[in-house]
């Protein structure tokens, strides 16, 4: 089994559990790094790559959430999903490159349309708000 194909493997059970902070610091590596469709500079370090990780699962990880498709490539993996926040259409792409032993290393988020990318902002940083405070 690839590495992209044992992380893919725990990503989705992490994704299936509710995206627990728990669960998410289990699938990473100390230096992994998330690229926010709507933050200009990446983010480095388990702590804050968990907390936009559970943000996301907070806000776009409602019902209508769900993976189109899967393409996979040595240690990347491009997922394409969809979901509606607020009535609006989500399209987008989760970029995972793993390390050797299946741990995400690099998560990339991509969204659209623009509404869209307005709505993830607007939700996405409402809830970092909500955990920054609790």
């Amino acid at each position: 089994m690839s590495p992209a194909a044992k992380g893919l493997k725990r990503w989705h059970e992490v994704i299936e559990g509710g995206s627990e902070p728990a669960a998410l610091t289990n699938v990473m590596r100390e230096d992994a790094v998330f690229h926010s469709p709507v933050v200009h500079t990446p983010q480095k370090g388990r702590p804050i790559v968990v907390a936009y990780l559970t943000a996301a699962g907070q806000t776009l990880g409602n019902d209508s959430f769900q993976y189109l498709r899967e393409v996979v490539d040595g240690n990347t993996a491009v997922l394409e999903f969809q979901t509606e926040m607020d009535g609006i259409q989500v399209n987008g792409i989760d970029m995972i490159t793993f390390d050797d032993e299946g741990l995400i290393t690099d998560f990339k988020v991509m969204v659209r349309p623009l509404k869209a990318v307005n709505k993830v902002w607007e939700m996405m940083g409402a809830q970092l708000e909500l955990m920054k405070a609790g």
